[in-house]
């Protein structure tokens, strides 16, 4: 199979990027404006964080607009086709923690064994 036709890259192009599955999970409680999104991102750089979030607004996962709750200001929501990634996130938020557990176990193993 070639990589252009790989149904995971392209699922891996949507998402990959540092920020984004942090963005996508920031929104999944609701939409939040732009200085909300840096606070959850407090590593990434504004020029960073600004360019994922329109590569996710290109790709249908994001939108931005004026909420009627909160009127003037600019919010970024999950789309209902963005909704569809929050169970794959979901499900990788698990298996990395796992993964982060096995690390420090296998770590502390092997400082039992070479300590």
């Amino acid at each position: 199979m070639r990589l252009s036709q790989c149904p995971v890259r392209a699922a891996i192009d949507v998402i990959e990027g540092k920020w984004k599955p942090i963005i996508i999970n920031a929104l999944k409680p609701g939409p939040l404006r732009f200085g909300q999104l840096r606070r959850e991102t407090p590593e990434a750089t504004k020029k960073v964080l600004i360019a994922q979030i329109r590569e996710l607004e290109k790709d249908g996962i994001i939108c931005r607009k004026n909420f009627a709750e909160d009127l003037g200001h600019l919010k970024y929501g999950l789309t209902t086709y963005g909704r569809t990634l929050v169970p794959i996130l979901t499900h990788m938020a698990k298996w990395g923690a796992n993964h982060k557990e096995r690390l420090a176990e296998r770590s502390e193993t092997s400082m039992l064994v070479h300590g």
